[in-house]
This record gives C-alpha cells, structure tokens and sequence, in this order.
C-alpha cells in the first residue's frame, strides 16, 4: 500500500508502531553498546507516555529474540530501562531474512499490540552490522505488502544492495562507517519518524493515511523496433496488472501505446473491472511506425490522460503512476514534457532494454532509482517484483491543483552558489529569478533560515554573507539587483573550497557548531576546469548538504559526485525550466537534510592552552578565516 499525505480530513492515527531489530551476532559485540546508545537516544524522541508511539525490541543472530513486543510496556520510563540493559545476543550466522519474516509473522501482529488495521504507521528499524546468509527478498516484500516501513541501518561491513532491497526507498537505506558513528544519522532518521505523522489543523487539513489506490498509466513503445519483443510486454503488463487492487475507488488504469505520435487504447475511467481491463491488454495489436517521439508522447499522457476528464484523481492527491516501456532513444526531446510531469507530481517508472538510452530513461524518471533495466523484454518478469514494490512504496503523492503554502519552521544556513561565467550570460536572468522565489518561500531571521549568495567563474565572489542580512526584504533586494560575473574558465572545484573556506565559518555567519542544518545549493551550466573531488569531499565531511542543479550543458558525473546524494541532483534543460524543480528544491531544504555535527573543541586545563584560548578568541573578534583559527588551535 502506498504512503501518501491526502487532502482529506480523517481521524488523527494515534502515533506510530516502531519495531527494532538488532543485529545480535558475533560481528556486532564491540559495537553494541553503541547501537543501544543510539537506541536509547531514539526512544527517548518518541511519544510513549501518552500512548500515541508503541516500541518493540527484536534481537537476532542465527534466530530472533524478543525483549518486548508493541504492549509489553506503556511507559517511556520502562522501556528505557531494559534498553540500557539489554545484553549482546551473540551467535552465529546472521538471518536477516528469517529475522524479518518472524518480525512480520510475530511482532506485527494484533495480538502483540500492533495497532496496523487502525491505520497506525507500522515501522521497523533494522540495525544490521553485516550480510545476511540467508534471502532477504521474499520477507522483506511480504512486511511491504503489509505497509511496513523499513529503515536499513548498516556498517561498512554490511552489504549496502541489501539494504536498500530491504529498505521501503532508497533514501531509507542508511550507512555509517561504524556503530559508534551512528549518531550522525540520528537526526536524519528522526525527521522520517517525524514525517510519518502530520497534525490535522485548519490551516492545513491533512493526515497520514495508507490507501491501496493508484492512477496507473502504461505508455508502451509500439515503434516497428519493438515488433518481436511486444507479446513478452504484453504479457508482462498484464501480470502487473493481476496484481492491482482495481476498481472505480481503488487503483485505476490506462493503457496509451507510441511510435511517431500516441494512442490511447482506453482511459483511466473506461473499465472499473480487472477483467475487463486484462481482455483488452490480451487483445493489444502491436502499432508500428517510426521515429520514436518520447518526448511528445509524454506530453500527450500529460495533456490527455492525467486528467479530470479521463479519469485521474490528481487533485484529490492519490498517486500517479507513468510506467513507459522503452526500446530506443527518442528522435525528438523528452527533457521539457519529462520536467512538467515532475511538477505535477506524476512518478515516472522507467523501464527500458539494452538498446534504451539509459541516460535519457534517467531523465524521464522520478528518480533514478525508479530506472529499470532488462537485456529484453522477454526478461521483464525479472523486475516485476522491483516494479510491484515500487507502485505500493515510497511514490510521492500527487500535488493538488490547489495552491499550498508551505512554511518552514526549522532553521538553516542556506548558500546559493551561481555559476557566473560567460556562458550562463543569457540564463542569468532566469537564474535569479529562480532563488528570488526559493527565498520568498524561507523563514529568514537570525534565528531563523540565514542565506548568502555567491557569484563564481575563474574565481569566487561573495555578495552577501550569512549574517550580513537578517530580513528577507533587504535579501530579495540585493539578489534582484545582482549583476552577471562573467569570465572563464569555470573553477567549480576552487568555489566549492571557497565557500567551505569562507561563508560556511562561524565569522560568516554559520551555525554549524550548533546543529543547524548547512545547505549549499550550487546552479551550474557546464564541465568545471578544475578538480571538484576534493573540495566535494570535504563539503560532505563537514555535514555540508549540496544541492546541485545544472542544465544539458552541465556535466551529469560531476554534478553528482558534488551532490551530497545523487537524489540531490536536479537537472533542466535550460534556466528557463527552473521553476519545474522549484517544488522538489523546497522539499529538500525542509525535509530529509542532515544535521551539521556540532564541533565541540576538547579543553585541557594548563598554562599554556590558557594562553593559546586567548589567543584563540582574540582571532574570533578579528572574524579572521575560521580555518585559520582551527589550524592555530591544533597546533
């Protein structure tokens, strides 16, 4: 079932069912004392005493062991207590499949207090240290199918592929290097945990639900290439669809095959009943015809499908779903009608064979992770499952025709860094435009979102620093009269270490010693001459969140291993096409960034660190390089 935020007012879930599991072999007994520190701290930001969160805990080696299901204890108090005592398991091989299978069969059940069938959020939080020796797969599907929501949290010694075919989404898929690094991702994971319950009030009128209803749209390659390949689609989209809860208040579907332009075969409303659906996809003839217009047959879905008329429940916020079966790249392009889809909220599912553009597939899609790849079509059944896990998990909801506002109440250090050289002359314009409404949409104040900009080409310029404006009018001021840089050639990699270097300092205005999240959003046009590598990786080091976003001239790679995470990377055919990102952008600096890690300097009492914190503090009221003072301290 799928996770979605829907406009209607229904009764609040009281909290969350939250599930541990705990990797109890031989590999984790030095780490385990930090995992139940982790544990503990986690505990401690849920909502047990009023009854709204419930916890169990789980350990597991060769088999599982439950130290307390979902009704075991109802007070904070008691929990804490047998966490801080739990005692390492032991044993060996490590099951996580089995582990997951009996958390499914024996702890997410009614009897072991778990409230699913009320619609309270089902979540589990595995904490593995390393490969399971048996499958994963088929329990780890089974807890999806139930509408579990699985956080995967591993070591460098856990298989990271594991993990995430575990985990509900990609993004749930957590590393640290160790266990007693896994206060890092804490924040991280308690912003997801936060994220699964949305207080019902006037102003915005929504709840968490779970509901098995999807608006599916197959758009089917029908070129004269896929000629031989069409039965094997065929018959795959009518095994995907057997596996639909269809029906008029249920899922929903559509069947629209291309070559040079589309076709519907019927509409989203047409046929309410399974039946009837699979006859017409048995009866589907082959269409032929060339060139292979993508990019116009996603406009088509856009303009034709996806709508009141046909069918779609777009604005009532249930889930739109795009699956495109692909054999070729597109004769015209798919980068506009790809960009207005994202907008609309519509989840992309990209499925394509050896002879696809994977890169163009990428594009298409709502992630890359929502890209699926096959030898032939004849080899489709082979992602069914992946498909299958993909409609019923982690979709985004549909965005409301409605306008929304969004306000942000937690606070960041926010840096724009402009790629002013002379070949973004033209889009300039667009560009500023662009973070002039990203800004409008901060809480700016000093206690609030602070923000800075930065203009680049051969060298770095700083047109206004953290702290050097606390009201959002006089920021929109300074950014609607910037003016173009110019110059080459592009030194991204020099940028990149200048605003580490300079803006993200306690001079500047940062508050990354604080916690408070440390964002670097980059808009870039083309391939640095500089190395970027280095200064990427100690952005990333620093808990620095980069965000880059480039036009078809950037360099994809590049921007991507500057990205604190691929799904940071957001991309646009030109300036002009910002605005298509501008919800997604908004999205990642409210939601799912982490935390900077406060740097605490470690005192020793004696003469001369008395002499050097003098020093130390006399540099900090020159508001001298915050590097500087670091490296004089150390040394």
């Amino acid at each position: 079932m799928s996770q979605i935020l829907s406009p209607l007012v229904e009764t609040q879930p009281t909290g969350r069912d939250v599930v541990f599991l705990l990797d109890g072999s031989d590999g984790t007994r030095t780490g385990f004392p930090a995992l139940r520190d982790f544990l503990e701290r986690v505990v401690e930001k849920l909502s047990v005493d009023d009854n709204k969160d419930r916890v169990s805990v789980v350990q597991y080696s060769r088999d599982p062991a439950v130290q307390f299901y979902l009704n075991t204890y109802g007070t904070k108090a008691e929990i804490l207590d047998i966490v801080r005592g739990l005692k390492h398991k032991g044993g060996r091989p490590l099951n996580t499949g089995a582990a997951l299978q009996y958390v499914r069969d024996n702890v997410l059940s009614v009897s072991a207090g778990s409230r699913r069938l009320e619609g309270v959020p089902q979540v589990l939080i595995l904490l593995s240290g390393g490969r399971s020796s048996d499958s994963v797969d088929a329990p780890a599907s089974a807890l999806k199918q139930l509408g579990v929501l699985i956080f995967a949290i591993g070591t460098k010694r856990s298989d990271s592929r594991e993990l995430q075919k575990i985990s509900h989404d990609a993004n749930s898929a957590l590393s640290v290097s160790d266990f007693t690094d896994l206060q890092r991702i804490q924040q991280q994971l308690q912003s997801y945990l936060e994220a699964l319950v949305i207080d019902v009030t006037p102003e915005s009128p929504t709840v968490l639900v779970y509901t098995a209803k999807n608006d599916i749209v197959f758009l089917l390659d029908g070129s004269d290439s896929t000629r031989k390949g069409f039965p094997a689609m065929r018959d795959f989209i009518e095994k995907v669809i057997m596996k639909l809860n269809v029906g008029e208040n249920k899922d929903r579907v559509s069947v629209v095959q291309y070559s040079r332009d589309a076709e519907v075969h019927f509409y989203l409303n047409t046929y309410t009943k399974k039946e009837d659906i699979v006859d017409l996809v048995r009866g589907l003839r082959h269409r032929g015809g060339k060139p292979l217009n993508t990019g116009a047959a996603l406009k088509y879905v856009s303009d034709t499908v996806f709508t009141n008329p046909a069918g779609s429940r777009r604005q009532q916020g249930v889930p739109q779903i795009l699956i495109l079966l692909n054999a070729g790249r597109s004769f015209d392009n798919v980068d506009t009608p790809a960009s207005v889809l994202r907008q609309q909220g519509i989840n992309v599912i990209g499925i394509g064979i050896r002879s696809s553009d994977s890169e163009e597939l990428q594009k298409i899609s709502y992630d890359p992770n929502y890209t699926l790849s096959v030898s032939d079509f004849t080899d489709l059944p082979s992602v069914q499952e992946k498909l299958s896990s993909l409609i019923s998990t982690g979709l985004v909801r549909a965005t409301p025709i409605t306008p929304t506002v969004t306000v942000y109440t937690a606070k960041n250090d926010i840096v724009f860094l402009l790629d002013g050289s002379d070949s973004t002359r033209k889009g300039f314009p667009a560009m500023r435009d662009f973070i002039e409404k990203v800004i409008m949409k901060l809480n700016v104040g000093e206690n609030k979102d602070r923000v800075s900009v930065v203009q680049y080409s051969r060298d770095a310029e700083v047109h206004f620093y953290l702290n050097t404006y606390t009201k959002k009018e006089d920021i929109v001021d300074l950014v609607r009269g910037l003016r173009h840089r110019g110059g080459k050639p592009l030194n991204t990699g020099a940028a990149l270490k200048y605003v580490s270097d300079t803006v993200f300092t306690n001079p500047a205005g940062s508050r990354r010693q604080q916690g408070v999240p440390q964002i670097l959003i980059l808009l870039n046009a083309g391939r640095s001459f500089d190395n970027v590598d280095t200064p990427a990786s100690v952005l990333r080091q620093q808990g620095i969140n980069v965000i880059g976003i480039g036009i078809r001239s950037s360099d994809s790679e590049e921007l991507q291993k500057i990205s604190y995470d691929p799904n940071y990377t957001l991309s646009v055919s030109d300036f002009t096409d910002l605005p298509s990102v501008q919800e997604k952008l908004s999205s990642l600096i409210s939601t799912g960034l982490v935390r900077a890690t406060p740097i605490t300097p470690t005192w020793r009492h004696n003469q001369q660190d008395e002499m050097l914190c003098s020093c130390w503090m006399d540099l900090m009221e020159l508001e001298l390089d915050s590097q500087l003072y670091e490296t004089f301290w150390k040394e």
